[in-house]
């Protein structure tokens, strides 16, 4: 298996999300601790369910005995989530989705967002919340669009340069630190967003019902 979803023990995503992302061959699907309870909640049955077991109902983890492999992680010195993507990366995963990660949790939010920082050589990560769909990009890259389509881009450090084509506001060699500058709510002009990135890793946040219905995933 190639790709994957992890769902997390936020905010539940949509059922439909997930059906999509099925359908673009985000066949596995792994719960990390509590995500479980949001997927018997959707009706969906986890190949794997991750984690130390403290946010899973003991309801969930007798529904999923005989349904799911369960995998008991005792170690607290990294979270579900990173647990998840260990995993995966073990099981030579090359792309995950990562869903529920967002929610009543601000901590557990930014914890989340530092996560794909933090694991960006290692596997290719995606965030799905709500709207949005994050992605993080370095290097040189093209992005397909469409015109109009909203595009937020957000930097880490003052080191990150970044210089864009395609962008109604466009970038030169223009940093984006964190509390400091970001370009929100930019707009593609054309069918192609070129971007290059120097110095680090940097945030793009699209509308994943615009990503969705221009079959731009």
């Amino acid at each position: 298996m190639k790709n994957c979803i992890i769902i997390g023990n936020g905010k539940s995503p949509r059922k439909d999300i997930i059906e999509y992302l099925r359908m673009e061959n985000y066949s596995k699907i792994i719960c990390a601790d509590g995500g479980a309870n949001s997927a018997r909640k959707l009706g969906i049955v986890p190949d794997f369910i991750i984690g130390d077991l403290d946010s899973i109902s003991e309801r969930t983890l007798k529904f999923y005995k005989s349904k799911s492999i369960i995998i008991k992680i005792k170690r607290q010195n990294d979270t579900d989530i990173e647990k998840c993507l260990k995993f995966a990366i073990r099981k030579n995963i090359q792309n995950v989705v990562m869903t529920g990660v967002t929610g009543d949790r601000l901590d557990h939010t930014i914890c989340n967002l530092g996560i794909v920082l933090k694991y960006f050589t290692k596997i290719n990560i995606r965030i799905i919340s709500e709207r949005s769909l994050l992605t993080a990009y370095k290097g040189n890259v093209e992005i397909k669009t469409c015109p109009g389509e909203i595009f937020s881009l957000y930097g880490i450090n003052e080191k990150t340069k970044i210089t864009s084509k395609g962008l109604k506001y466009s970038l030169n060699r223009v940093s984006l630190p964190f509390g400091k500058k970001e370009s929100t709510s930019n707009v593609a002009l054309s069918d192609f967003v070129s971007l290059k990135i120097t110095g680090g890793i940097i945030f793009v946040i699209r509308d994943f019902n615009t990503v969705k219905k221009h079959g731009l995933f």
